[in-house]
């Protein structure tokens, strides 16, 4: 790996083609690697990599950027989506509409809409209700979080937002979850403290 030098950041920020083939970037938060005159959105410093070669950020497990392909090669659909799902796991936190979905994966908004549909059968933001949903349900089951806070953890905008779609999709509130989930962990405890009298 090299070093971010501040003429490196520089040629970054200005999307200088001179600096491509001398350096690469990686983007930590979303996992892609871009040549320096990339026009995505700016990384944040903390989030940035740099490699001599494409080839050094491919064995980091950095994929290739859709929009400026510094593999030479353009990145298949379904690598794409690939993609597009590690982007969304990895920032369900985050306030993550379609545009910053888009940026971040390095597309338009509307193409990135339609492949992810036609790939799928879904769109990107119904998945990304669907991880932060399960991300919950997870926190519901094994934290004593309060719900508000599962709720902005998971990313969703308020917590009765939150409770109206998880009633929604799982036919109970978080809060009715939690109970039988904890009437659940007592009848399993009861029941291993029985079998070992």
């Amino acid at each position: 790996m090299l070093t971010l030098t501040p003429q490196r950041y520089q040629a970054i920020k200005t999307n200088d083609a001179t600096q491509d083939g001398r350096f690469y970037y990686g983007v930590t938060s979303t996992g892609i690697f871009c040549r320096p005159s990339c026009h995505s959105r700016l990384p944040k410093q903390a989030h940035l990599v740099l490699f001599a070669t494409a080839t050094d950020a491919l064995q980091a497990e950095f994929r290739p950027c859709k929009r400026c392909r510094p593999t030479g090669n353009a990145v298949s659909i379904a690598d794409w989506v690939v993609e597009i799902n590690q982007i969304m796991i990895n920032q369900y936190q985050t306030k993550l509409d379609l545009e910053t979905l888009a940026q971040l994966a390095h597309g338009s908004p509307f193409y990135l809409h339609h492949v992810y549909q036609q790939q799928t059968g879904q769109t990107p933001m119904a998945y990304l209700k669907q991880v932060r949903l399960a991300q919950a349900k997870k926190l519901l089951q094994t934290t004593t979080l309060p719900i508000s806070t599962i709720a902005m953890q998971c990313g969703f905008q308020s917590a009765a937002y939150f409770s109206t779609v998880f009633k929604k999709v799982y036919q109970q509130s978080p809060r009715i979850f939690r109970q039988k989930n904890r009437v659940v962990q007592a009848e399993v405890a009861a029941s291993c403290s029985t079998f070992r009298l």
